[in-house]
Parts: structure tokens; C-alpha cells; sequence
């Protein structure tokens, strides 16, 4: 039920990997963390709804993955790799947090790391420990940070591999991206040899930049959740949401076409968006991704294409 056309757009573009960011705990432990005031979670017993849609992978390293103590991580770690969903971003333990959940594609593997920013509002406390579960955590987007990213991707790395690092960074409202943000999302392409750069944490999608060939997210925004109804933000149109199709050169990692399939949650079921909800989020998309000098959104039939600015 909650996936409606979704299913038939993930038919329709048939992505060799679903990847998500699964921003709740899996859990019925009644124990919430006494430091949180809002506390996410579902049932384990729901998980066929994200084995429904086959997905592949979901990432843990965001702000509210720990609301239910690190009983609940556990028990979402476990309830999702029951299901046969591999995870990213948090762990049993540190070494475990940090690894990647590699999957199988034509190519041969694509391997994707999850790493949660202080600047989500996930706390420093959440991180992941040598015998204790939690996040893999960034205190900040520096050049120190990317140089460790980098050596944690080298010992996995083996030639033919794409590599995808997924980030949850920033608050939940607003368009501006940081000098800092965009610095540290360029060098893990320059430094890091990553191929496409995930980000996520505000709830309404955010700009793309293509660097060097190489696509970087800033905010992807939320696909689907059950905020209907709550006002105060209804200029940044949260019943909105995309879906993102980008393909990859399989031998240079570097971004052939990227697709951005709208979609509106209703009674908490993705729908297509409609004309005129695609039109408007073609002309924030064009906005926002125009700043960058990098590139431009065009809204072709019922899909955005974004494409690379010819100057760059």
C-alpha cells in the first residue's frame, strides 16, 4: 500500500540498486532515549513493506536510528538483515558501522558507506563504540574527515568497484548549502575517488552538483512519511518528494544521465505528482541546482533531467 506507484516506477527505470535512508528505529523495545524528544520507530513485524519494494539497501547513520537506546539499534539491524536488506552507516560495533554494504550489480560491485553529521542533530554520544552499537559519526565536514573516509574506502576498494558514500548532514528546512558542505562533498570526489555522493537529512529535496563529472546530492529530501497534515512549512511543499534514477559509466563512475521522478505522498501512499506539482518542482530544482554554475533541471514528459551546464 505505502509504495503505490512507486513499484511501477522502479519497473519503469529498473535501477540496478534501491538504496534508502531508513529514518527510524525497527523496534519494539519500549525503552525510548530519555535525551530525544521525538522518537521514530515501526514494528518489526512491518518490514515486509521495505522488502516489498526490494530494497537493497537501507542506511542507518541518521539522527534518529538510536531513538529506542541501542536495543533498538540492535533489534533494527537484526529484523533488517532477516529480511535480507543490507545495512550501512551503523553497526553491532565501530568496525561494523564503518563498513560497507556491498551489492551485487552487472558491473560487479557497488559499495556504500553511511556516515551521520553532527550537524543533523545526531548526537556525538550515538557514535558507534569498539563494543558498542551505534552510528558512524562525523563530527564536521573537513578535509581531515575525508582523508579518513578514504582510507576507510581503500581497504575495501578493488578496481571495478563504484563506490556511493551517503551522508546525513544539515538541518531539515532550507535551500542553502554551506561553503564548507560543498567543499567537503567535492573533495570526496577529488580526494576520496567517490562516485556519487548521497545526502539527506532535510525533509524537502535540496540542490545537485556535478563535479568533475560526478553527481553529489545534497538533500534528497523525504520520499515518504506520515507528516500530513502539520503545518508551518508549506512553502517548501513537503507532501513533495523524488525519486532518483542516476546511471553510472560502469568503468569511469562518472554520471551519464541522472532522472528525477515526482512523486506526493497521500494518506501516507506515494502517487505520481501531478502537471502542475512536477512544474513546480522543476522550477525550484532548475533554482537551486543553477546556483552551482554546474547544472540545470528540465522537466521532460513526467520526469526531471538534470543536465550538466556545458561550461563545466
Amino acid at each position: 500500500y505505502v509504495w503505490g506507484d512507486a513499484r511501477q516506477i522502479f519497473s519503469q527505470y529498473t535501477p540496478d540498486a534501491r538504496i534508502v535512508n531508513l529514518e527510524t528505529a525497527v523496534t519494539a523495545n519500549p525503552q525510548a532515549d530519555p535525551d530525544k524528544q521525538i522518537h521514530y520507530r515501526m514494528h518489526p513485524a512491518n518490514v515486509p513493506c521495505l522488502a516489498a519494494a526490494r530494497i537493497d539497501c537501507c542506511v542507518l547513520a541518521n539522527n534518529h536510528v538510536l531513538d529506542w537506546g541501542r536495543r533498538g539499534l540492535s533489534d533494527t539491524l537484526h529484523a533488517l538483515h532477516t529480511a535480507g536488506i543490507r545495512t550501512a552507516g551503523a553497526g553491532l560495533d565501530a568496525a561494523d558501522a564503518a563498513a560497507a554494504a556491498v551489492i551485487p550489480i552487472p558491473s560487479g560491485r557497488l559499495l556504500v558507506y553511511g556516515w551521520a553529521l553532527w550537524s543533523s542533530g545526531t548526537p556525538g554520544s550515538w557514535r558507534a563504540r569498539r563494543n558498542a552499537p551505534g552510528v558512524n559519526w562525523l563530527a564536521e565536514p573537513s578535509r581531515r574527515c575525508v582523508e579518513r573516509i578514504r582510507r576507510r574506502i581503500e581497504l575495501d576498494r578493488r578496481p571495478t568497484d563504484l563506490v556511493i558514500v551517503s551522508l546525513h548532514w544539515g538541518g531539515n528546512w532550507g535551500y542553502e548549502v554551506s561553503s564548507c558542505e560543498r567543499q567537503f562533498a567535492r573533495d570526496l570526489i577529488d580526494r576520496a575517488d567517490v562516485h556519487l555522493v548521497h545526502g539527506h537529512s532535510s525533509h524537502h529535496p535540496r540542490a545537485i552538483e556535478i563535479h568533475h563529472r560526478r553527481a553529489i546530492l545534497y538533500g534528497c529530501g523525504d520520499l515518504l512519511n506520515d507528516y500530513e497534515g502539520i503545518r508551518g512549512y508549506e512553502s517548501f511543499r513537503p507532501e513533495l518528494g523524488l525519486m532518483y534514477f542516476p546511471r553510472l559509466d560502469a568503468r569511469s563512475g562518472e554520471l551519464v544521465t541522472l532522472t528525477l521522478v515526482p512523486v506526493r505522498t497521500r494518506r501516507f501512499r506515494l502517487q505520481r505528482a501531478s502537471v502542475q506539482e512536477a512544474a513546480w518542482m522543476t522550477a525550484v530544482m532548475d533554482r537551486e541546482c543553477r546556483r552551482s554554475g554546474t547544472c540545470a533541471v528540465e522537466l521532460r514528459a513526467d520526469a526531471l533531467v538534470v543536465e550538466e551546464q556545458s561550461q563545466c
